[in-house]
């Protein structure tokens, strides 16, 4: 039987706008979670590739995790440059956010207020904040996984932030800010199941969302497991409930949010990959990226980050530091 916890945050999917109450409401409704069926491609097209830039290709630090140091520390809500990235969203009267619409934990809808929230939500927010001076200015809207840099490239959000790792291959299509959460890989499992690690599934149907690192880590692995790949991660938890697949793989942070939904899985196995998050943004505001890194540095320093953590993930795991700020220029 497929447990209702799991399925509450698939019940709502759209775009909320938080208005000038200070209170999300719908103005996209009617989208509703893709079905959990297995798929090989993306749910939806991207858009045509725009032209090519002339600029030089973006350099890879640190393994993906040095962004663009910030110019001074935050200036005041809407003491923007003129042609800045900043002061066309503060013109436009709203920054666009990609979320997730069903990560527990980091982005999802809460199934009593059908609000958007998570702890990549908040993070996101205090960007939203820093630009406005309050948190009225800011759509969520929600982006499948493998739609992330799609979005971005085509502007039709300003931000991603949706437990997306940093790496040198995506940094060849984007930018990042700096680190705001470290993560890895490893495996769920069924708690009656015989398999401890990935190592044991080998020749097993293994489910992770299309366009993830997760799946490409499965496909590369020595392990040679089957990967099966759904638009939305929390689609495997429901074939992993319905029997139709043996494991899901993905950041151990995103397996802790499947467990709170579901007592009869666990994770298993150590963590064998390096999944670094960070927010994304188009390369075509450098801008942007170093006004987004001094959002950060403050939230490291002034508490905030910590209390973002503590609100969500405190009770799943020890105390936690943010990761340090790491910059390539």
């Amino acid at each position: 039987m497929i447990a209702s916890r799991a399925l509450l945050p698939l019940a709502l999917g759209g775009c909320l706008l938080l208005g000038a109450c200070g209170l999300p409401s719908l103005v996209q409704p009617g989208l509703t979670a893709s079905a959990a069926r297995p798929t090989s491609a993306a749910a939806a097209s991207p858009p045509p590739a725009p032209a090519p830039s002339t600029a030089p290709a973006p350099t890879c630090a640190d393994n993906g995790k040095a962004s663009l140091r910030p110019q001074g520390s935050v200036p005041a809500p809407g003491s923007f440059p003129a042609g800045s990235f900043m002061k066309t969203i503060y013109d436009r009267g709203k920054i666009v956010i990609g979320v997730s619409k069903d990560t527990w934990l980091f982005g999802y809808v809460d199934p009593g207020t059908n609000q958007l929230q998570g702890f990549d939500i908040d993070i996101a927010r205090e960007v939203g904040r820093a630009l406005f001076g309050d948190y009225n200015h800011i759509e969520l809207k929600v982006t499948q996984v493998a739609n992330r840099i799609p979005a971005l490239k085509d502007g039709s959000v300003d931000l991603v932030s949706w437990a997306f790792t940093a790496n040198c291959a995506r940094w060849q299509q984007i930018d990042f800010s700096t680190v705001y959460y470290n993560s890895g890989q490893t495996v769920m499992v069924a708690k009656n199941s015989a398999y401890h690690s990935l190592q044991d599934l080998t020749g097993k149907r293994v489910c992770a969302a299309t366009g993830s690192t997760s799946i490409e880590s499965l496909a590369k692995s020595s392990a040679k497991p089957i990967p099966v790949g759904v638009p939305d991660q929390s689609d495997c938890l429901v074939l992993l409930q319905r029997g139709e697949v043996d494991a899901i793989s993905t950041d151990e942070a995103l397996l802790l949010g499947l467990a709170a939904q579901d007592p009869t899985v666990h994770i298993v196995g150590d963590k064998f990959t390096d999944e670094p998050y960070a927010l994304g943004i188009s390369q075509a505001h450098p801008e942007f990226v170093r006004f987004v890194n001094a959002v950060l540095d403050r939230m490291r320093s002034d508490g905030t980050w910590a209390a973002i953590y503590n609100k969500w993930l405190g009770k799943y795991g020890a105390s936690a530091t943010p990761p340090p700020a790491s910059y390539k220029d």
